[in-house]
């Protein structure tokens, strides 16, 4: 499997280091050093001294035995599954579970909220693979997948708790890494004190989330370097070690050491187990931190620099230990030459700091992801960088991941308790992971099912060891992380219960276009010169918060544009694929339909008088096309409005305000070339303006209905918003009413707006509330 994906990859390679050029390739290899390797490489701060913690030394053969299992916990996790199996994994250069689970939905319609439209798979950028012998084996599990709720949910759920453990790893990544590296004054200042460690560490903290505001391409390229000297430090203090202590230790390499270790250890052995897999932390930090950089990058970095600097360093503590069996509390900086303790103290702090971004610049990306796929409440995201979109900046996210991990860090100052949570965030993230990946081998790669049967029973099983070890320490003080990522996975299902109620809510209370045809001149309501862009989320129907609109204004836009800003899942939507239009009612209505399509990564930072240029050209393009086209029949998109224009209606319309209205009458033309108000009914043709008269010419038709347009935009563009709030029925449940009348409301109140992207000012705004009994 790996050889396949090496060979399938090579020209790519290549290509990528002619682009790239040596000072671009230098940069790179600094600014992947330090936002990417810092979380693995400052691990030999306290592996080791979590281990023996556990496992107290008896003999040099249980060094050499908990050596070998550090060694191979590198080979296997980080190098084999990571670099070169789940990095491939990616959607477009992003990673991160958010990325696997929109990389599977576009294959098989496993979202729960069923706002997919056949159009969408004709977006350049939503590949997908073209089919081989494994097909008929793919084809079944996509067809199990799209019929069963209960496994979409199952494969929602597992995302949602990954996501979480991420965040949880964000908070526990930046307490262990600090305070391991404070923990070395104890070496050089015998008389410091825990409680002085515990608040440096938490000044560090101040200053490492202060900083996260300047972008990762900036502290990138920054702190790169002092990665860089680092990870030197690491391989030269372990090479002098095995120069001076033991060089025997390479015996390590044989497998045969971890069963003696087992055997002799027996129980112990297991619990050191969670200190082993500290030198794997940071491994899911490079999956989730690709969109930053790209896959070769990372694994050529990791591979040629990071791997041999962190074997050599585990080598040389070890040799270290064969002579020296009872500084293992403290084996990196005893083993560090006395000339040379304090600067590396000093690099030891730095490193320490800048491993804590990692996690938390991979936080920032999934959050982004989740967001928009619907699935966490959205918060205001700043881009730091203009040249690469995926580096954002999320302050609310920022300023939460400091306060918990200073409480993490004031509570549990326990190295050896910091690292069984740090365990249970690390292997609950990998676990997911793992099982994603395997849908993504069966479902997209359709590869050879005994491949994926090994992958699935080498690596899950191994995880599933790890982490039954970490467990064992849930009740020192570990708990809490458990705590902080349950509270994080509940409200991200609160969101997307609540956002799922609210979209099915929404599409049965959608308008019938009979019911639009015949709303009439009673209401009051007449057509004013301008622009209306009514926004819903509805992928398909008029909404029901259309006719709140028409009962309580006096007036409606000559023109309304229906708007809903749906995310696909692809990465990236090209820009003249961005907007997807269709007619609404014939063409004296002007309803359109648009949707403005968004990619997860994509930026949305255009302005709103941007925003309605593009769209008010996509909608001409639209006309021009369809004029081309004759009708929209002739349109194979599969997903016309007609489809949604046949329910039932009782012919009267509830206002807001209890008021009934008759709905006998047709809808009120358009304004006439004047620009006056008249009030017009569509039932006499000899009153309608010249201009909107039917032509049996084509070519006049389309100029008069494109200079109808940007008659209307020259009048004013005008953003109708519909909040649509949803409450339980008073006969619902308890838990329900709980979730949706409190918590949801709470989240909802509390996230921002969809439209403050477009910092549309406030006169250009007009909003009608809707409440939704669900």
């Amino acid at each position: 499997m790996v050889a396949a994906l090496w060979s399938k990859n090579k020209m790519n390679f290549s290509n990528d280091l002619q682009e790239f050029g040596a000072w671009r390739g230098t940069v790179l290899v600094l600014q992947t050093l330090g936002v990417v390797f810092g979380d693995v490489g400052t691990s030999p701060l306290y592996t080791f001294s979590v281990m023996f913690g556990k496992a107290p030394i008896k003999g040099k053969e249980d060094v050499l035995g908990a050596l070998s299992l550090v060694l191979y916990t590198l080979i296997l996790i980080p190098l084999v599954k990571y670099v070169l199996v789940v990095l491939w994994a990616n959607d477009d250069g992003e990673g991160g579970t958010f990325a696997l689970y929109s990389l599977i939905c576009r294959h098989a319609k496993v979202s729960l909220i069923p706002n997919q439209l056949p159009s969408d798979t004709r977006i350049s950028s939503f590949r997908l693979k073209v089919p081989c012998p494994e097909l008929e084996r793919s084809l079944k599990i996509k067809e199990r997948l799209e019929a069963s709720s209960a496994l979409k949910k199952v494969l929602l759920l597992l995302v949602l708790a990954g996501t979480a453990m991420v965040i949880a790893d964000a908070v526990v990544t930046p307490a262990m890494s600090v305070v391991s590296a404070v923990d070395g004054l104890k070496v050089g200042i015998s008389g410091i004190k825990q409680e002085e460690v515990v608040m440096i560490a938490v000044a560090f903290l101040i200053v490492l989330f202060s900083v996260q505001k300047y972008g990762t391409s900036k502290m990138g390229f920054i702190v790169g370097p002092a990665l860089f000297v680092w990870f030197c430090c690491l391989a030269g203090i372990g090479i002098y070690n095995l120069l001076k202590y033991d060089r025997d230790v390479w015996r390590a390499i044989n497998p045969v050491h971890i069963y003696y270790f087992f055997k002799r250890k027996k129980i112990e052995a297991w619990y050191a187990l969670g200190g082993c897999l500290l030198c794997a932390t940071g491994s899911e930090a490079m999956f989730a931190d690709l969109c930053y950089f790209s896959v070769r990058s990372v694994q050529l970095t990791f591979v040629f620099l990071v791997f041999p600097c962190l074997v050599m360093g585990y080598l040389g503590q070890a040799a270290y230990l064969m002579q020296n069996q009872g500084d293992y509390t403290q084996v990196f900086y005893a083993s560090v030459p006395s000339g040379a303790f304090w600067p590396v103290l000093v690099i030891a702090n730095m490193a320490a700091l800048i491993a804590s971004r990692a996690m938390t610049t991979a936080t920032f990306s999934c959050i982004k992801q989740s967001t928009a796929l619907g699935c966490f409440p959205r918060l205001k995201i700043i881009h730091t960088s203009r040249k690469f979109m995926g580096q954002i900046y999320i302050p609310v996210l920022n300023w939460f991941l400091l306060a918990a991990c200073v409480v993490l860090v004031c509570l549990v100052p326990s190295i050896t308790e910091v690292g069984d949570a740090y365990g249970i965030a690390e292997m609950g993230v990998m676990m997911m992971t793992t099982i994603l990946v395997t849908l993504v081998m069966l479902l997209i790669w359709q590869i050879n099912i005994i491949i994926v049967v090994a992958f699935v029973i080498l690596f899950m099983g191994m995880e599933l060891t790890f982490f039954s070890s970490v467990l064992s320490g849930v009740g020192d003080g570990s708990w809490i992380i458990l705590v902080f990522a349950g509270v994080m996975f509940l409200i991200m299902v609160i969101w997307n219960y609540g956002n799922k109620l609210k979209y099915e809510t929404e599409v049965k209370q959608k308008m019938s276009k009979d019911l639009l045809r015949q709303l009439g001149p009673n209401l009051g309501t007449i057509r004013a010169p301008g622009i209306g862009l009514l926004y819903n989320e509805l992928a398909r129907g008029i909404p029901g918060i259309f006719g709140h609109f028409l009962t309580s204004l006096p007036a409606i836009h000559s023109m309304v544009i229906f708007v809903c800003i749906k995310y696909v899942p692809v990465s990236v939507v090209p820009q003249n694929e961005r907007f997807l239009f269709r007619r609404v009612c014939p063409k004296s209505y002007h309803l359109f339909r648009c949707i403005a399509r968004y990619g997860y990564k994509d930026v949305r930072k255009e302005s709103h008088q941007i925003f309605e240029q593009l769209l008010i050209e996509s909608l001409e393009k639209f006309i021009r096309r369809e004029a081309q086209e004759r009708s929209l029949e002739s349109d194979v998109d599969g997903d016309e409005e007609t489809d949604y224009g046949n329910e039932s209606f009782s012919g009267v319309l509830f206002g807001p305000n209890g008021s009934v209205y008759s709905l006998v009458a047709p809808l009120l033309a358009d304004f006439n070339g004047t620009n006056k108000h008249i009030l017009i009914p569509s039932s006499s043709e000899e009153t309608k303006p010249d201009f909107l008269l039917e032509t049996s010419d084509p070519e006049q038709s389309l100029e008069r209905e494109l200079f109808f347009i940007r008659q209307a935009k020259e009048s004013g563009v005008v953003y109708l918003l519909g909040h649509g709030d949803i409450r339980a029925r008073k006969d619902s449940w308890f838990i329900k009413k709980l979730v949706v009348n409190y918590l949801y409301a709470f989240l909802r109140k509390n996230s921002r707006r969809g439209t403050a992207n477009l910092s549309v000012p406030h006169s250009h705004l007009m909003q009608v509330g809707m409440t939704y009994m669900v």
